[in-house]
């Protein structure tokens, strides 16, 4: 070990580093603003396209800890509850259509302002005003073909979530990198 590795070593054994080596904080100790969750569905365009592992790219990149993750084919019900409040719009029938196409992937999403983030993310459902670097932005080719859904607030999020998933679904678990990520 070089002389640089003996220092970085003494001083961590010292704590000098601003680095925690004692016994990882139970996952309840984080603080809430930390457990924000979000709902994020990979739609049967990306999937078909093999863009999950894209989305989930990007989430893992930002520093959003997964903490659920399913693939499965949407039924009519579960969507008239997710989409509730488009069942009156005239696009509503071609939406549960292209829902209904091919599989999906469902995954909740957990970090600080995570639903802010996402929508940021995600870009607008628009393709054609998606920003470029934003996943609709990058990968989207029309409005009825934009690849994923995020949830609008946090509200909505705690509902989708709850469509999606069981309790129990969801994996409680200490993310090793949170002190890197986000401070100690």
């Amino acid at each position: 070990m070089g002389s640089l590795g003996r220092c970085l070593a003494r001083g961590l054994l010292r704590g000098q580093l601003g680095l925690s080596l004692g016994p990882p904080r139970p996952y309840g100790s984080a603080p809430p603003e930390l457990r924000e969750q979000t709902l994020v569905l990979v739609k049967p365009d990306a999937v078909q396209r093999r863009l999950v592992g894209d989305v989930i790219r990007r989430f893992e990149r930002r520093g959003f800890k997964l903490v659920a993750m399913k693939l499965l084919q949407a039924d009519r019900g579960l969507l008239d509850k997710h989409y509730q409040q488009l069942r009156q719009k005239p696009f509503y029938p071609a939406l549960l259509s292209y829902m209904t196409s091919g599989p999906l992937v469902a995954m909740v999403w957990e970090g600080y302002n995570v639903v802010r983030s996402t929508r940021a993310m995600v870009g607008d459902t628009n393709s054609a005003q998606a920003a470029a670097g934003t996943i609709r932005g990058d990968f989207s080719m029309h409005v009825s073909r934009n690849v994923v859904h995020a949830s609008d607030s946090v509200e909505t999020a705690l509902r989708e979530i709850g469509f999606w998933f069981q309790r129990d679904e969801l994996v409680a678990w200490e993310s090793s990198d949170r002190d890197y990520t986000y401070g100690p």
